[in-house]
């Protein structure tokens, strides 16, 4: 596959994992972005093995365990808007999570996961 339909193949699904919320700088604009779209979009987030919810579950935990707010926040609203997790779901999602990250870190999240789900435009 050629760069540039790697690069297309990855903003696709970058626009799908992130549900049009994110913006792709054009091509050649950053080094970072085109490499990001190229091989984490274009080929690890395809692989067949895992679902999109499936991923976004472990992306969670690994974003929560580093104490990225504003990350989690991205993802929680993503997983909502993609119909991935429920705002109930997401909620447990945190329940569990204190219980391996910790409550300051969890604690953090709480009103993160409040915002992304009023963001989203879910309110159970």
């Amino acid at each position: 596959m050629s760069d540039s339909d790697r690069r297309k193949k990855g903003q696709e699904t970058i626009e799908q994992v992130y549900a049009g919320d994110v913006v792709v700088p054009p091509a050649g604009a950053s080094a970072f972005a085109d490499i990001m779209l190229e091989q984490l979009f274009a080929e690890v987030w395809t692989r067949e093995v895992l679902s999109m919810r499936d991923r976004r579950l472990l992306l969670l935990g690994a974003i929560a365990a580093l104490g990225e707010q504003m990350t989690f926040g991205i993802q929680a609203k993503a997983a909502i808007k993609n119909g991935e997790l429920s705002a109930e779901q997401l909620r447990e999602v945190l329940i569990f999570l204190v219980h391996y990250v910790g409550y300051p870190r969890a604690a953090g999240m709480i009103g993160v996961v409040e915002k992304a789900i009023q963001d989203a435009g879910s309110d159970a």
